[in-house]
Parts: structure tokens; C-alpha cells; sequence
């Protein structure tokens, strides 16, 4: 589960009442013994989202989501288990020690607390600066000028980084951070950089400073824009890969625009934070931006999480057009659909929200259209598109696009769409696509192991069981008389021959923590989400009277079933036209035995459906 122990988890659980928790993400109405909202993690229009005051649980029968106060905050902030568990004790004030860890990974933790201890607090660092030097005058001016003033500024944690060599770094010293912090931090450059000890200097000189935040708004990075136009000079900088930053594995404004990604499951890309930050500001707030200008496979298998359709709103210049290219692969490969927004020219998101308005924005964002259908229309906007070479040349180059759609049901709609803009016979084109996505799996085959084996988010399957494992689930969860009652059996032996038999078995494994809600949570935490989910889906339920007669007729039910399937197997073995009639003798006397065996089987103290 985590190297958390259980009896913190246990009072982390019975500190962050499950009802005070979700009402802080947004807002529940009571209806009866429960609470209810409309479910954050599917689109509906009545509210099937329920949450359980006295079992601490939720549970949404609209999508099949549920558990506990741990299951929600992973769910909803997309976060592992033992990070949801540090948070919902932070929330209380509940310390958390570090567990006995190697020197190396103690050094390595205690790195990473310092480095985000370091970053959080140069970013306030960089802000007082942006407000008070006299010296970042000119980036309030340039601020200013884009229609970020100081609340946005102050929102966004916008910052400046003085002009000089070393005003952080004579800032970070005095904050007691060590010379290795501060060369791990990213935020210094070396004079030599392949000797870290050489001398350094500050990264970020004369700079407006955006914090880079992680999806839980931890700053890991920095992106600085210069504000002179000095051609010798980047126009922004980015903080190198460190401990905390991989720039293909983050996106920028994730941390303030994932409730909104989910709930339109649909994100604008901008192709700069000033974009992002002035679209957000203006109630547009499904938008990312990623850290430079083409996607990654990372960046995009994050963005799956939270939606369907990603539509690219780059510049409508070449490199836009190339950055839209260069960014399908990885999108179409975790089967999002992709439009493109083609901006009026020399227009970008910002410029047009701050001169036209959101809505102007808003209407190019909804005549976004495919990208298939945009890159036939730049190809055939080049010249000797209507030779047979030209068309030639423009099939295959859409075909290396279509080659990454991987659901052959959509690639065949595509492919049947734009041969009748190619002018082509859909047999030519189908053709061309096949051998682009044979390219494209050997591309993938030959990708490093960490893009091959990339965790994807699975969705959650409901488990179905049979009425008599349901029933059993259901009164083991309830009554701790049919536990124990079932513990004294050789239930081990029995559970072993049902197909489902793990989902009783963990039950009675963990017997002990139904005792209540706050041990139940520890129960619940060390199950896959599915069967987490199936058994919520039974504690929301009533308990059955007669709790043990109904665990006595489960459990007969199960051996009168295992005595069938003996039959079974047995009568299979009878039409084997080999058998001697000695052996067939035998097969009939066992049937015989196993056919009593069932009969004096108590029957049923209530009906088994």
C-alpha cells in the first residue's frame, strides 16, 4: 500500500471527515441520510454521486466510481496513494515522519523537500521583486502592456528576476541553502558546465519569471521571458531538467485548469503562458500550454486523463503549422481527437482576447476544424497541387498523418473522407496508410523502454458476480457475526475453486479492519480501484437479516455448485467411447454419490437468486 503505517492512515482517515473533504472541491446537497452532487468524474445531468456520512465513503452510479476519502482525492487531483494520504494530513496538521529508507533514498527525499522548499520560495522571492524593485519597473510596464496587472500577477505568482550575476544567488545563500541545493536547483549556471564546481551565476537575469508548477501547484520550474529585444539573447529560458522538472512531462497552468479540462473534456492549446494566463483570466480556463511547442508522448498521455479532444490553437505562420504536425503523433496515438483554430492572421490567443474579447476567442475555439481536413487545405493551397505528382505528394503526406490513427473504425472514416478531397480511390489511400502506420510501428518498437511501457490511466470495468458471491460479499461486509462464522470454516479450501472466490477471500483476510470507518479505509485502500468500487457498491446497501443463516446458505450454495461441476467434469468423461464397461461402471457410481452428496445439503434458509 505505501510505507505510511497503518495506524496513520487510520488517523488521517478519522481526521478528514469524507463529507467536509468533497464539499471543499464543490458543493453537496443533502438528501436523506446522504449527500449528493452531480458526479465529477463523468458528465451527467441528474446528480447519481452520493456520498455516505456514516460509512465515509462515496460512490457514483452513473460511472461506477467510489471508496474512500483516499479514493476520491486520487480520482480527483489524478495523484497516487501515498501522496492523497500526505495531503488529507496536511489538511489536518497530522505530521508524517519519513520511514527507515536507505542513505541514498533519504538523501534523495530530503533533496527533493528542499528543492520544492527552495523553488516556492524563490518564487515569492522573484514576486516581491516584480512588485517592489525599482529596478522591474520595466517588466511591470511590459505586464501591463499585455493586460496582466497586479491581481492576475498576483494570481499567477509572476515574477522578475534582477538584472545582475548574482542576485539570487547571494538571495539563496542567505536563506541557508547549500551550495549542492542550489547547483541542483537548476536556477544557477555554471562557467564551466562540464565542471559543477565552478564558479556560477544566476540562470534567470532581467526576466519576467512564470512559475512552472506540477499538478498538484507545486513549483518544480521556472520559464523566464526577456524584455529587451536583443537578438543575441533567447526570448524565454527555461529551467533545465532537475530532480523535480522534466520538460516533455509537464504542462503548464495543469495545476488551475484540470477541474475545467474535465468538465468540457475538451483542452485549448496555447502555445505561450501569457496566452494561457489571459484566456484563463477571461473565463476560458479548459487551457494548457506544454513546454516548448510539440507535444510529447508524456505530455499527451497526461492530457488523456482529463479529456477527448485537445484542438492545437499554435500561430498560423510555418512553424505553427509544423509544431500542429510534429504534435499529432503523440496525440493520435492515445486516441485524442484532434482540431486545429486557425487564428486571424497575426493574431494569437492573447492579442485577440485583449482587442476582440473572449468571445471572439470563444467562436474560433468552436469552428475549430479536424486536422485532417486543415492539412488538406494548406497542401492544397501549394503550388502543382492539382498535377497528378502534386496529388501524389499530398496523398502521402496526409497518409503519414492518418498512419497514427490507431481505432481502424475512425481511420476508415477519415480515410473514405479525404480520398474524396485527394480525388483519389479510397483503395489508393487505405493503401498509402497502411504502409505509414507499419512505419509508425516500427518507430514504436524502437522507442526508449520507458515510452513503450508508459502507465495509461486505465478506465474503471465494473466487476459482475454471480448472485450467490454478491450475497456472501454483501453480509461479510456487514455483520461481523458472518465473518466470524465464516472464519471457523475451511473457507481457504472451498474459495480456492471459485472463480471469484479472491473478492470473499478479501474480505476475511481483512476482517478485522470492518470493524470501522476509519480501519475500513485502510481496507479499502490496499484493493484495485474496481473491486474498491464493487465494494462500496455493498456497503451502501442494507444488510441482510439473519446474517449467519444467509452466510450458511451462501456458503452451501458454493459447495452444492463445486459438487455440479464434479458431475460435470465426470459426465464429460462418460462419452469417452474407449471405457471399458468397468470404467464406465465406476464413472456412474461416482455421479451417483456426488447426486446424494447435494441432496442432504441443508437447503436454503432464504432464497438465493
Amino acid at each position: 500500500m505505501s510505507l505510511i503505517p497503518e495506524e496513520l492512515i487510520q488517523q488521517v482517515a478519522a481526521a478528514n471527515d469524507i463529507v467536509e473533504v468533497i464539499g471543499g472541491y464543490f458543493p453537496l446537497k443533502r438528501a436523506g441520510p446522504a449527500y449528493k452532487a452531480l458526479c465529477p468524474f463523468h458528465q451527467e445531468r441528474s446528480p447519481s454521486f452520493t456520498v455516505n456520512s456514516a460509512r465515509q465513503i462515496f460512490k457514483c452510479f452513473g460511472c461506477g466510481a467510489g471508496g474512500s476519502v483516499f479514493r476520491f482525492v486520487m480520482d480527483y487531483e489524478h495523484i497516487e496513494f501515498t501522496a492523497a494520504v500526505r495531503k488529507l494530513a496536511d489538511r489536518v496538521g497530522i505530521r508524517i515522519e519519513k520511514q527507515e529508507l536507505s542513505a541514498e533514498d533519504r538523501h534523495r527525499m530530503n533533496m527533493r523537500g528542499r528543492l520544492l522548499s527552495l523553488h516556492a520560495e524563490a518564487a515569492s522571492f522573484f514576486h516581491l521583486q516584480l512588485l517592489r524593485s525599482p529596478s522591474a519597473q520595466s517588466a511591470r510596464d511590459y505586464l501591463k502592456s499585455r493586460g496582466i496587472h497586479a491581481a492576475t500577477a498576483k494570481s499567477w505568482n509572476l515574477g522578475y528576476a534582477p538584472d545582475g550575476w548574482d542576485h539570487f544567488l547571494r538571495w539563496a545563500h542567505a536563506q541557508r541553502y547549500s551550495d549542492e541545493e542550489i547547483a541542483a536547483s537548476g536556477l544557477v549556471s555554471f562557467r564551466d558546465p562540464e565542471n559543477p564546481h565552478s564558479e556560477c551565476y544566476d540562470r534567470f537575469r532581467g526576466r519576467v519569471m512564470f512559475p512552472i508548477c506540477n499538478d498538484t501547484g507545486e513549483v518544480i520550474a521556472f520559464s523566464g521571458r526577456i524584455l529587451q529585444a536583443d537578438a543575441k539573447a533567447a526570448k524565454y529560458v527555461n529551467s533545465p531538467e532537475t530532480m523535480l522538472f522534466t520538460k516533455g512531462a509537464v504542462l503548464f497552468g495543469l495545476h488551475r485548469s484540470k477541474r475545467a479540462l474535465i468538465d468540457k473534456s475538451s483542452a485549448i492549446v496555447c502555445e505561450g503562458q501569457l496566452d494561457l494566463i489571459t484566456a484563463f483570466e477571461a473565463g476560458i480556463q479548459n487551457v494548457i500550454a506544454p513546454q516548448g511547442t510539440a507535444f510529447t508522448p508524456k505530455q499527451a498521455r497526461i492530457l488523456k486523463r482529463y479529456v477527448e479532444e485537445v484542438i492545437l490553437c499554435f500561430d498560423s505562420d510555418a512553424a505553427g503549422e509544423k509544431a500542429a504536425e510534429r504534435s499529432l503523433p503523440a496525440l493520435l496515438a492515445e486516441k485524442l481527437s484532434v482540431r486545429v483554430a486557425a487564428l486571424p492572421k497575426g493574431e494569437d490567443p492573447d492579442s485577440l482576447i485583449r482587442t476582440q474579447g473572449a468571445d471572439a476567442f470563444r467562436a474560433q475555439m468552436n469552428a475549430a476544424r479536424e486536422f485532417f481536413d486543415v492539412q488538406v487545405d494548406r497542401l492544397a493551397a501549394q503550388p502543382g497541387f492539382d498535377s497528378p505528382r502534386g496529388r501524389t505528394a499530398a496523398a502521402r503526406k496526409v497518409a503519414e498523418s492518418l498512419g497514427w490513427v490507431t481505432d481502424p473504425v475512425l481511420r476508415e472514416q477519415h480515410v473514405q473522407h479525404l480520398a474524396t478531397r485527394l480525388e483519389l480511390a479510397p483503395l489508393e489511400l487505405t493503401k498509402l496508410v497502411a504502409d505509414a502506420a507499419q512505419r509508425n510501428r516500427s518507430q514504436n518498437e524502437r522507442s526508449t523502454p520507458e515510452d513503450a511501457t508508459a502507465n495509461h490511466q486505465p478506465a474503471l470495468e465494473q466487476i459482475k458476480t454471480d448472485p450467490t458471491t454478491e450475497l456472501m460479499c454483501l453480509v461479510l461486509l456487514h455483520s461481523d457475526e458472518a465473518r466470524q462464522w465464516m472464519l471457523e470454516e475451511d473457507w481457504h479450501t472451498r474459495l480456492a475453486a471459485e472463480p471469484q472466490g479472491d473478492l470473499v477471500e478479501a474480505i476475511l483476510l481483512r476482517a478485522q479492519q470492518l470493524e470501522n470507518p476509519e480501519t475500513l479505509h485502510c481496507f479499502l485502500a490496499d484493493l484495485p480501484p474496481e473491486q474498491e468500487s464493487f465494494f462500496v457498491t455493498l456497503l451502501d446497501k442494507n444488510s441482510p437479516e439473519h446474517p449467519v443463516a444467509v452466510a450458511q446458505d451462501c456458503w452451501n450454495e458454493l459447495e452444492r455448485r463445486q459438487l455440479r461441476r464434479r458431475m460435470d467434469a465426470i459426465k464429460a468423461r462418460q462419452r469417452n467411447p474407449a471405457l471399458t464397461l468397468e470404467e464406465a461402471g465406476a464413472l456412474h457410481q461416482q455421479i451417483l454419490d456426488l447426486q446424494r452428496r447435494v441432496s442432504d445439503i441443508a437447503r436454503p434458509f432464504s432464497p438465493l437468486r
